[in-house]
């Protein structure tokens, strides 16, 4: 390198003519002066030797990190399982159908397509009597989840794709409730078929308005004999219980490798650090939490999250995601009936040790934090639950039931339907009702689904709370058929959330998704906006976005409200803001429907149909923009059969016609909905 050139060694005077007139003392100092010049230079030169870089050479990636199918050839696995999940429910049949490949002499494994190249599909050939199996559930109005978008665009991007060695089937997990009722499961389901792969079984789709558990139980029964056939095989007539983990309990362990809690990285909610996303959540404080119905035997509450130094961005319409826990008394509860101490820690160690999936839950952790933190105990357990944990029962009769219940027979699809979701019995109501039932907790940590996030809309805008994310929500709780009390584990978990509890400041781990719920990239579009109770949220950034784009001087097309409550004295949320929007003109007509302040029902549908002439001007002549916010039961269908209407009365059309308008409307993007059921 140039600065290593001792070159500087010369720049003392010339001494060839001189040197004898230098005496002893000259000599010396000059000796010196070059040693130690030499010394300064040999001692920069030591750190920087090449071979110290050596750990920078960083290996190229091994085929095991992406490549399923090298892995199925090391594990002798034939049929692969992928499943597109965001509630985690997919995950859980892709599980459910990997094990039941054992019992017919076939080996299963499950992958997230997030974490493979699946352009390998192609390759499955490869493997004998192979199978892929794809999981996927819609998200949104026909979106894939997080984790499926990569495969949805390969599958789209790759028309000369050629999967004709592929064989497949697909189990579409949606709602009816929606537009694009299993649209991603179709969508796979189609373009598999279309790069050439084998369609082995027909298209499942489960619907999760009706029995989503029941529609799943009757497609894998008809599922398993169809492949069966196909690969000349039979099943081993092997039903019992086949356990994934083994447990390992740890008596001498470092406490500080225990999680607590956290979702990814240990110690992740001690030292945080960005970006923050579903597996390295940030802790947000909470600075706002507030009822906002004025009376009523609801609670419907305003929370703000602030976001500080996390470099966490939002827009208007985006979703905040929370990590709630399970309360600690139905815990308590579980530990006491169960006999175990909660306190122990262990680990739930996969037995298949090439699996990606090491645990079912963060480990090593203790059973108290695991049914705290990571495992769903409050929703009503799925059929394999009930069947792998009859073995459990001392009582024969319940042994049977549970076995029943589990079956595809119409009485044990019955029982099940009564006695576990219409009953709404959690697994600590199964478990003191059928008292000769008790299980290992470990098998029981093992066979529960995991606690999932829950979606808010965003209530907020970032124009103007750059640093808050605000939440709207009503607490639910509600009581069973069973005389329990059943309360919705984020809610009352945030209602909970005090700003601060003993001196301790409440705190709330979050991340961001990203929503297709946008305001018009023109703010002269106008904006109709339709959200009756808490389905207001996102319209309350829109407001505030709306608001400040005038103040900045822009302009600002109408902005029209359509929002809805029970009662004007009660449940009438967010009336001075609204109103003091109205007032100032950022809200061009605020109308609201009071559904039981008179003796028939109002609700923002009937108001719609009564300002038919100006939301159809608003329409059809000014290019506005149309929102649904809430319920998609009844709510969000009724909102859409009134444009229907005001289509055909005020636009002059056929109910075909006006069908075809609106869905013409959504493909532009002019007609959005953030709904749920």
């Amino acid at each position: 390198m140039p600065d290593m050139d001792p070159e500087t060694t010369h720049t003392e005077p010339a001494v060839d003519e001189e040197a004898s007139l230098f005496s002893t003392m000259d000599l010396l100092l000059f000796s010196v002066i070059v040693g130690f010049v030499v010394y300064w230079f040999m001692s920069r030169k030591k750190p920087e030797p090449i071979p110290e870089f050596k750990k920078l050479d960083t290996p190229t990636p091994t085929t095991r990190e992406t490549s399923f199918i090298e892995k199925m050839k090391k594990t002798g696995k034939n049929i692969i399982v992928f499943y597109g999940s965001q509630t985690g429910t997919a995950e859980e049949f892709a599980n459910r159908l990997s094990k039941d490949a054992q019992r017919y002499g076939m080996k299963g494994m499950v992958a997230d397509p997030e974490e493979y190249s699946m352009g390998e599909l192609s390759r499955l050939s490869e493997i004998t009597n192979s199978l892929a199996i794809f999981c996927m559930a819609t998200y949104g109005e026909g979106d894939p989840t997080d984790n499926a978008q990569d495969f949805y665009d390969w599958l789209q991007e790759n028309d000369d794709e050629d999967l004709s060695g592929l064989n497949y089937t697909v189990f579409g997990l949606g709602n009816k409730t929606y537009e694009h009722y299993n649209a991603m499961g179709k969508y796979v389901d189609k373009r598999l078929e279309q790069l050439g792969a084998t369609r082995i079984f027909d298209l499942g789709m489960g619907d999760d308005d009706g029995n989503l558990e029941e529609d799943f139980v009757s497609w894998r029964e008809q599922f398993w004999p169809a492949v069966c056939q196909h690969f000349g095989v039979e099943a081993s007539g092997d039903e019992s219980s086949i356990r994934q983990y083994e447990l390992k309990e740890h008596t001498d362990i470092n406490m500080n490798k225990v999680y607590t809690g956290e979702i990814g990285r240990l110690k992740s909610f001690e030292v945080q650090k960005p970006p923050f996303d579903s597996k390295n959540p940030f802790l947000a404080l909470v600075t706002v939490n507030r009822k906002l119905n004025k009376a009523g035997d609801r609670h419907l509450m305003h929370l703000e999250l602030d976001i500080t130094g996390s470099k966490i961005r939002y827009e208007s319409g985006d979703h905040v995601a929370v990590f709630p826990t399970n309360d600690s008394a139905l815990v308590n509860k579980l530990g006491q009936i169960l006999g175990v101490d909660l306190d122990v820690v262990i680990s739930l160690n996969n037995l298949d040790e090439e699996s990606n999936k090491k645990h079912p839950f963060p480990c090593p952790t203790t059973y108290r934090t695991a049914l705290t933190h990571y495992l769903d105990i409050t929703h009503p357990p799925r059929t394999n639950v009930l069947y792998e944990l009859a073995q459990y029962a001392s009582d024969p009769k319940d042994q049977e039931n549970m076995r029943k219940m589990a079956s595809s027979s119409p009485e044990g699809k019955a029982l099940y339907q009564s006695w576990v979701l219409d009953a709404s019995r959690n697994i600590l109501a199964i478990l003191e009702d059928m008292p000769s039932l008790r299980p290992p907790v470990d098998h029981l940590c093992e066979l529960l689904p995991r606690l999932q996030a829950r979606y808010y809309s965003i209530a907020s805008s970032s124009k103007v709370h750059p640093n808050s994310i605000h939440i709207c929500a009503v607490v639910v709780e509600y009581e069973t058929k069973t005389g329990r009390t059943n309360k919705g584990v984020a809610t009352n978990w945030l209602k909970n959330k005090l700003v601060t509890d003993n001196g301790h400041k409440s705190t709330v781990p979050m991340y961001i998704r990203k929503s297709q719920f946008r305001l018009p990239f023109k703010s002269t579009n106008p904006v109709i906006m339709v959200g009756p109770g808490t389905g207001i949220a996102p319209f309350m950034g829109f407001i505030q976005e709306r608001g400040w784009l005038k103040q900045q001087g822009k302009e600002v097309g109408e902005t029209v409200l359509y929002f809805g409550c029970r009662h004007k004295n009660e449940d009438y949320i967010y009336q001075e803001e609204l109103e003091g929007s109205e007032k100032n003109g950022v809200l061009t007509k605020l109308n609201v429907a009071f559904s039981r302040d008179q003796d028939h029902k109002v609700y923002v549908q009937h108001l719609l149909t009564k300002n038919k002439e100006h939301v159809w001007k608003l329409i059809h002549t000014d290019n506005a923009h149309i929102y649904i916010c809430g319920d998609a039961r009844n709510m969000a269908k009724d909102v859409q059969t009134a444009f229907y209407e005001i289509a055909e009365q005020v636009g002059v059309m056929t109910r075909t016609q006006a069908v075809d308008y609106v869905k013409k409307l959504m493909t532009k993007g002019r007609y959005s909905q953030d709904v749920w059921s």
